[in-house]
Formats: structure tokens, sequence, C-alpha cells
């Protein structure tokens, strides 16, 4: 079974504040499994977008947590906030949890789009 939604946003916050950095939840989704879009900027004003990440990254059902995929990467808010409205769109009840760091590594597990998972 997945963690929720809303206890993996919480652990996320606390890991980002641990590290130093500042994270809010901009927008709550679905206790139980809504999809969680990740906002992260950086102190250079660019911004990257890290959403859930397709089923094909997951090796079976007993893989239980929660992935991202790089959505968009080292560009400009507006494009962000383009991509998230079309996304609440489509999911009203997605999360959306915004990050102040640099480096992201470590927080959550990002797929590599290099490896071809679709076999």
């Amino acid at each position: 079974m997945r963690l929720k939604s809303d206890i993996f946003v919480s652990s996320l916050l606390r890991r980002v504040f641990a590290v130093g950095g500042y994270a809010a939840v901009l927008r709550k989704g679905a206790q139980e499994a809504g999809a969680i879009f990740i906002r992260q900027r950086s102190r250079l004003g660019i911004e990257t977008l890290y959403a859930p990440a397709p089923q094909n990254f997951f090796e079976d059902e007993a893989d239980t947590g929660r992935k991202f995929e790089i959505r968009l990467q080292n560009t400009e808010a507006h494009h962000v906030d383009s991509a998230l409205s079309s996304e609440i769109r489509f999911d009203p009840d997605c999360w959306i949890v915004e990050i102040e760091l640099d480096d992201c590594d470590g927080l959550f597990e990002v797929v590599d789009d290099d490896v071809d998972r679709r076999r």
C-alpha cells in the first residue's frame, strides 16, 4: 500500500527544513492518493517542476514508494505556473509543494529519463 499523500508531504516538508531549506504546501489535494507536484525554486530565480512518475517506472505492484520525473528543468516561473494550471484543470485533487533549495538530492526519488523502462 502506498504512503498517503498527506503523510508523504508532511515528511517531505520536515526533510527540507532539516537541511536548511524552506518548503510550503501551495495546494492541498486528496489526503489519501492525490498526485503530488513539487516546485523547486533556486536562489538563481530558476525553477524545476517534478511530477509523479508514470507507472512504467515502478518495478511491480509491491513497489509502493513515490517516484517523480522532471517535467520542467531550470526554467522561468511562468512556465511552471502554466504547467501547474493545466495539471489542476486535469486533476483538481493534486498537491503542489514548493521547495526553496538549490539541491533536492536525496529528498525524494527521481526516475532517470534515460532508462527505457517500457520494454
